[in-house]
C-alpha cells in the first residue's frame, strides 16, 4: 500500500470518530464518499468501486458502533426491551438490503446515497425534531420498524441514528434515551450488514488484493485504529463546543461530500 493511501486511511478514521463522538452520527456519511474517491483514484473496478465502499465503511462501524453501545450501557440509558424486540427486523432489513445492494449498479447506489444524505443533511440544519404522536408499538411494529431502518443503513452504510432515533422520539421516547437506545441498535446493523457485504462479494472477479467480499481490509484497520480515540474526544468537547453551528456546518459537507461522489461515479 502507497503511504498517500496509508495516511488517507488514517486521517479519515480521525474525522470519523471526532464528527462520531461530536454530534453523535454515525461515519459514513463521510466515510463512504471519501473511500469512494480514494478506491476510484487507485483503479478499484468501476462496477463495484461504491459497493466496496459501503462494505468498508459498514465494518469500520462495528467496533465504534460496539463503543458507543457500551457507553450508553454504563450510563444505563439504553431501553434494551427495546433494542431486544426491534432486533430481529434490523438483522433481517440489513442482511437482505446487502443483498439488494450487490444487483445495484454503482450509479444507482450513488444517487440513492446522495439523495439520503441530502435528506439527513436537511434535517440536521433545520433540527428537526419530530413531536411526539404516540407511543411504541408491540413487537410485530417494532419489526416492521427495524425492517425499514435496518434496510436503508444497509444501503448507505450508516449506523441507523439518522432514522431511529427520530422514530424513537415521534413515539413518546425521550431524546437521550432514544440516542442511547439507538447506539444498541447500532451494533446488530453493523455487524449484520457487514456479514451481508461479505457474503455478497465472495467470489466477485476484478477485486483488489486483501479485500474479502466487499471489505476492502487495510482501510477497515486504520480507519478503526484511529476513530477509536477520536471519538472519545469529540464526546468530550460536545459539552462545550457550539453543536447548532457546527451541525450546520457538517450538513454542507454532507452535501459536498455527496456531490463529489456523485461526480466520481457519473
Amino acid at each position: 500500500m502507497e503511504w498517500q493511501l496509508l495516511v488517507s486511511f488514517l486521517a479519515l478514521g480521525l474525522v470519523v470518530g471526532f464528527a462520531a463522538g461530536l454530534l453523535g452520527i454515525g461515519g459514513g456519511g463521510i466515510m463512504v464518499p471519501v473511500l469512494t474517491a480514494l478506491f476510484v483514484a487507485q483503479g478499484f473496478p468501476a462496477e463495484h468501486v461504491v459497493h466496496v465502499a459501503l462494505a468498508t465503511s459498514m465494518a469500520a462501524i462495528v467496533p465504534t458502533a460496539l463503543s458507543s453501545m457500551r457507553a450508553h450501557h454504563a450510563k444505563q440509558a439504553v431501553q434494551w426491551s427495546v433494542v431486544q424486540q426491534i432486533t430481529p427486523g434490523i438483522l433481517q432489513g440489513t442482511f437482505a438490503a446487502t443483498f439488494l445492494a450487490a444487483v445495484l449498479s454503482t450509479r444507482g447506489l450513488a444517487i440513492f446515497f446522495a439523495v439520503f444524505m441530502a435528506y439527513v443533511a436537511l434535517q440536521m440544519w433545520l433540527n428537526i425534531k419530530p413531536k411526539p404522536h404516540r407511543e411504541l408499538p408491540g413487537m410485530a411494529g417494532l419489526s416492521l420498524a427495524g425492517l425499514v431502518i435496518g434496510g436503508v443503513s444497509a444501503l448507505v452504510a450508516i449506523g441507523g441514528g439518522s432514522l431511529s432515533v427520530p422514530y424513537m422520539m415521534w413515539c413518546n421516547v425521550d431524546v437521550r434515551k432514544a440516542i442511547a437506545t439507538s447506539a444498541g441498535i447500532g451494533f446488530p446493523i453493523a455487524v449484520a450488514g457487514t456479514l451481508g457485504y461479505l457474503i455478497n462479494g465472495w467470489g466477485q472477479a476484478g477485486l483488489p488484493e486483501h479485500t474479502i467480499g466487499f471489505v476492502y481490509w487495510p482501510a477497515v484497520v486504520l480507519i478503526a485504529l484511529t476513530s477509536f480515540f477520536t471519538t472519545r474526544l469529540g464526546a468530550n468537547l460536545a459539552h462545550t463546543l457550539p453543536i447548532a453551528m457546527l451541525k450546520k456546518v457538517f450538513a454542507v459537507l454532507l452535501v459536498l461530500l455527496s456531490a463529489k461522489m456523485l461526480h466520481s461515479v457519473l
